[in-house]
């Protein structure tokens, strides 16, 4: 596929409003299918969550970070692959310094080289957690790294059996910059994301393709109210718009040639990502993306969706 900046024109980007609606969400990222349902013969299921955390080295005067990537998928129904890198990170340092959990419930010591050369470890549930329509456990779990015996990142609703509320009081600042989603199925799937720390949970429903084939459209909708919609796709295949969400300016990118052209292998991307001012360029083009993204104040979230379960 072609790099996502290449069609992108400074002068395409169009601003529209987007507000809260009263619906709500159990959990922040919990995949709706029931939404799907309603909408597409053949839903999506989500089928992999990749979220990447920037988390403050505990008992540090000065801003030291290190980054953890977190990846829940059906191919591991047990457990989690999580990676923990110091920062600045490239993937490959989070690839070789990654760990395929396969048990429900235990404790990991084996990144104590990573993390600023200290003692490093996942401690972790799973046993009672529950799921919605995608891998990722919604509640009954926990997940924490520590540093040093202390916590630094705990995900989760259950006690960590580490101090419990006084570990979640401690515990050091950390915050999700980048998500990554993807699913299998057809032209409907919807998901939900904070675009802020402070702000509220909102829906996202993407619909790609529409009941005319030879004239497929897409379709974005965000708390049930319309932002972007694209009648001729097959020529706008790729684009850029602009929408407020929490009084946040978020670029909204979208890549689906090889979903719609090479349908058997293709897949489509969707790219959610805030931004602080008008003047912020597009940045998909650079190769070293994961790292400038960690260095920005935002967040990201990436939506894959393809329709061979092969893929």
């Amino acid at each position: 596929m072609k790099s996502f900046a290449i069609c992108y024109g400074e002068q395409a980007i169009n601003v529209s409003n987007s507000y809260c609606s009263n619906h709500s969400i159990h959990h922040p990222y919990a995949s709706s299918s029931s939404s799907s349902s309603s909408l597409s013969k053949n839903p999506t299921v989500q089928n992999a969550v990749t979220c990447i955390y920037k988390v403050k080295l505990p008992s540090s005067n000065t801003l030291q970070y290190f980054v953890v990537r977190i990846t829940w998928s059906k191919s591991n129904t047990e457990g989690f692959t999580i990676g923990i890198c110091d920062h600045p990170f490239s993937s490959s340092e989070l690839k070789n310094n990654s760990k395929v959990i396969t048990r429900k419930r235990g404790r990991f010591k084996g990144f104590d080289s990573v993390v600023s050369l200290r003692n490093t470890e996942v401690v972790w549930d799973l046993y009672k957690a529950k799921y919605g329509s995608g891998p990722e456990p919604v509640s009954g779990f926990y997940l924490a790294v520590l540093v040093d015996s202390e916590a630094c990142l705990i995900l989760g609703d259950m006690g960590v059996g580490i101090g419990d509320v006084e570990a979640r009081k401690r515990v050091s600042e950390f915050s999700l910059v980048s998500r990554s989603e993807h699913f299998l199925g057809d032209s409907v799937l919807s998901t939900a994301a904070k675009f802020r720390d402070a702000g509220a949970c909102h829906n996202i429903t993407i619909r790609c393709g529409g009941d005319d084939r030879n004239h497929p459209a897409l379709s974005v909708d965000v708390d049930r109210k319309n932002v972007i919609q694209v009648k001729r796709l097959k020529w706008n295949f790729r684009g850029n718009q602009t929408i407020f969400v929490d009084g946040v300016l978020v670029d909204l990118m979208w890549d689906v040639h090889d979903w719609l052209f090479r349908p058997r292998l293709g897949y489509g991307l969707f790219m959610f990502r805030t931004r602080s001012g008008f003047d912020s360029r597009l940045w998909l083009e650079d190769k070293n993306f994961e790292q400038k993204e960690l260095d920005k104040i935002g967040f990201s979230l990436l939506v894959l969706v393809c329709r061979n379960s092969s893929d």
